[in-house]
């Protein structure tokens, strides 16, 4: 009996083309390598840059993490598992390695939903924003989604309902159902598709706001020139968070792109009919983790230019130069706040100035 369940598994095994496997694995070596550095360049320059430093810099260095946690331990994890075409490093990390890899994507995506928030509240409530977005809050938003994206998982890890393990068919560890019970559906339902839900409604709200700003300025376009000139200035300003805003839909929606053919195959060939195909659709959705710093660099001049600070040591230095002074007297603010600069991320521009630094910060 246990011969032909070995001789089952091992047929499951073969439907995998071997050509396909050695793609996946060296994909995923390549996602590890351009992953780590491209996300902790990210998050070094972000937490480096003076002019960055606000609410939405904070999500975004949250949004990296996440991606940088997910090629530090799942891709090295999956690029064993197609090498070697079976999972060979035992149950107890056959249990954890689902459990980090939803609760990284769970956090990705709490993270681009704190953001598109944030962009919600700047645009459509801005009278609201500076109450919101306090540094203490800020680090409690980012805290609990981290908190909410593992405590899903926990009932499933300690197996409460359904299991994590290993499906023979894919050779992978992932949610498996325990007396009849399986929380695929809740997870899909609680931690991708509401969250995904708030964001789209977030952005048609942001849009829709955009173009009755437009019409409005448009109707009463004939005034004085002083009048003129500070509406101008009002628009540049809204301009620019827009297209930050733009970008930061851009990243939702590669997200959606990468994860969508894998949850199609996933739905449509649940017995794997078709191994090169899903194997296609996970190496695309492993790609999530690595793409969000291109994005960066080619949608926002002061991304580019944190990026230039630390790479290039003489604009570095003189980074550090102006951010000491800049964090000198920001931190008599908030009370002589930690000069450390995980901390100084958290540091945000004194109100008095709000409107200059905001158009600033946030120019594309």
């Amino acid at each position: 009996m246990e011969d032909n369940n070995q001789t089952e598994t091992l047929h499951e095994i073969l439907k995998y083309p071997r050509g396909a496997t050695v793609f996946a694995a060296v994909c995923s070596i390549i996602f590890i390598i351009t992953g780590l550095l491209g996300n902790l360049l990210t998050i070094l320059a972000l937490c480096r840059s003076v002019k960055l430093r606000n609410a939405t810099t904070a999500f975004v260095i949250s949004l990296c993490t996440a991606d940088f946690l997910f090629c530090a331990i799942n891709l090295p994890l999956t690029a064993s598992r197609y090498i070697h075409q079976a999972w060979t490093l035992g149950e107890t990390m056959c249990s954890l390695f689902p459990f980090f890899f939803y609760g990284n994507v769970g956090a990705s995506l709490l993270s681009m939903t704190l953001i598109t928030i944030n962009r919600f509240i700047l645009i459509n409530h801005y009278n609201l924003y500076d109450k919101i977005y306090k540094k203490r809050y800020v680090a409690l938003m980012i805290a609990l989604s981290w908190m909410f994206s593992f405590s899903m998982l926990m009932p499933t890890l300690a197996r409460s309902w359904g299991e994590f393990g290993l499906d023979s068919k894919t050779f992978s560890c992932t949610i498996l159902r325990r007396d009849g019970g399986s929380p695929k559906k809740f997870l899909f339902i609680l931690g991708f598709l509401v969250p995904c839900i708030v964001i789209i409604v977030s952005y048609s709200c942001i849009f829709y706001k955009v173009r009755q700003s437009r019409q409005n300025i448009e109707a009463h376009s004939p005034m004085s020139p002083t009048a003129s000139s500070t509406l101008k200035r009002q628009n540049s300003q809204r301009n620019d968070e827009i297209r930050l805003t733009r970008m930061m839909l851009i990243i939702f929606c590669s997200f959606i792109l990468c994860f969508l053919p894998l949850m199609i195959v996933n739905v449509f060939d649940s017995r794997v009919r078709y191994p090169t195909i899903h194997v296609l659709a996970s190496v695309l959705a492993w790609m999530s983790s690595c793409i969000n710093p291109f994005i960066y660099a080619m949608m926002n001049r002061h991304y580019r230019q944190a990026y230039y600070r630390l790479l290039c040591r003489k604009g570095h230095l003189r980074s550090l130069s102006t951010g000491s002074s800049i964090t000198r007297s920001q931190n008599s603010t908030f009370g002589g706040a930690s000069k450390t600069v995980v901390s100084e991320v958290f540091v945000f521009p004194n109100k008095v100035n709000s409107g200059k630094i905001d158009k600033d910060e946030n120019a594309v």
